[in-house]
């Protein structure tokens, strides 16, 4: 995963969208509607971008895993 960009602790919603091989617009949908993505939820910033945690990409890929073993 590329660091450029990337505030100290966490991930953007595009970041993580690239990590997980997703779309960034699906993700926001899905936090619109549920209140977080797959349980997690982000931190919004003064500028209005959500800043995710740094382990969401291992939590939804664990998640993944297990839901299809």
């Amino acid at each position: 995963m590329d660091q450029e960009n990337q505030p100290a602790n966490g991930l953007s919603t595009e970041s993580l969208a690239r990590a997980i091989d997703g779309k960034a617009s699906a993700i926001r949908v899905r936090l619109c509607k549920t209140g977080s993505y797959h349980g997690i939820k982000p931190r919004k910033l003064p500028s209005g971008r959500l800043l995710w945690p740094s382990d969401s990409v291992e939590r939804l890929l664990k998640k993944k895993r297990s839901t299809t073993a």
